[in-house]
């Protein structure tokens, strides 16, 4: 059981590292932050903003990991 948990870990941690790999830089999707992208001269607001979007994205993940975790955990209990 404690093997199975630990292969279960390797594999999202490996996903989630191809995910950050894989993907290149972020870029805004909705219309209204590519023209802003589009606009924008500065190089600097461009990293900003794409670096937000990611920080954006963090709290849903760890929010659908954690009830993930603990549905996995209920069920292996009953």
């Amino acid at each position: 059981m404690r093997s199975s948990w630990w292969r279960f870990l390797g594999l999202v941690v490996v996903a989630v590292l191809l995910a950050l790999v894989a993907g290149s830089d972020a870029e805004a999707q909705c219309s209204m932050c590519r023209a802003a992208l589009n606009n924008a001269a500065n190089a600097k607001f461009i990293r900003n903003l794409n670096i937000g979007v990611l920080v954006l994205f963090v709290p849903p993940v760890a929010i659908f990991c954690t009830l993930f975790i603990a549905l996995k955990r209920h069920r292996g209990n009953g």
